[in-house]
């Protein structure tokens, strides 16, 4: 399955994912009232992008991750908060402990679980009133648009699944989606942009943590980031700036049992 690759590359993961917007974190301790004693369980954490921020807190976390290189580099970067523990597991199948959570936090990983089930079993897991939090990431127009423009030339020359003539979206275009959360209490949505400049190595390395990349057949995958570097390097002086778009939607589970 292409959510299994990101564990093929755990200590580039690490390396070249870029940490979430401290207002984001922010807006989210200060929505849920972190504390230390509040119960948080994270779906898949990846490396610790959000995880650490979040244990800052002092609260008692759990996160629950999928493949265990990421674990193993998660537990490294959490070794400094003793209330923090990551378990390997699958979400969907995790046998919840029988205390509840105050906070279930899935940030940029929500859309790799089983539809059917998800928002179900999150519910599950969290007491009556608790806040569910989802992290949306989005590239959005902005930065470097010449260079992307033409990057969908080396994609849709080395990997066949690339639409043709493709080119990113304006933030206004993108929805939120809240569709599965609409019978919950308190819903909201608050977004920020930012832009994140790269040498041609920070590109290319951030490109080898994409599912998309790492299932591609290695010799389009060398072809495409060949193609790539060579775009960067000759024709934007070796950096390129990308736009991203975060979006935090929260929605608190009611106080009566309609999950």
């Amino acid at each position: 399955m292409l959510r299994d690759t990101f564990n093929e590359a755990a200590e580039l993961y690490d390396r070249a994912r870029p940490r979430y917007p401290h207002a984001l974190v922010a807006e989210l301790a200060g929505q849920v009232g972190l504390d230390p004693g509040t119960r948080v369980l994270e779906i898949g954490p990846g490396t610790g992008q959000l995880t650490v921020p979040l244990a800052e807190s002092g609260c008692d976390l759990t996160a629950v991750e999928l493949g265990p290189a990421l674990a193993r580099v998660a537990r490294r970067n959490l070794r400094t908060f003793p209330r923090a523990h990551v378990e390997v597991a699958d979400f969907e199948l995790w046998p919840l402990p029988a205390e509840p959570f105050d906070l279930v936090v899935c940030a940029t990983a929500f859309h790799w679980l089983d539809p059917a089930m998800r928002v179900t079993k999150v519910g599950q897991a969290l007491r009556p009133g608790g806040t569910f939090a989802r992290v949306t990431t989005e590239h959005v127009k902005g930065g470097t648009l010449d260079f992307f423009a033409r990057a969908q030339e080396c994609y849709e020359r080395w990997d066949p699944a690339t639409p043709p003539g493709l080119r990113l979206r304006d933030e206004s275009d993108i929805a939120t989606d809240t569709g599965e959360l609409a019978h919950w209490d308190d819903l909201r949505s608050r977004r920020w942009t930012r832009e994140i400049t790269y040498s041609t190595q920070e590109y290319i390395d951030v490109l080898l943590t994409y599912s998309g990349h790492l299932a591609l057949e290695a010799s389009a995958r060398e072809g495409l980031l060949g193609c790539i570097r060579e775009l960067i390097d000759t024709r934007h002086g070796g950096r390129v700036t990308k736009c991203c778009l975060h979006e935090l939607i929260t929605a608190r589970r009611p106080l009566t049992d309609a999950r």
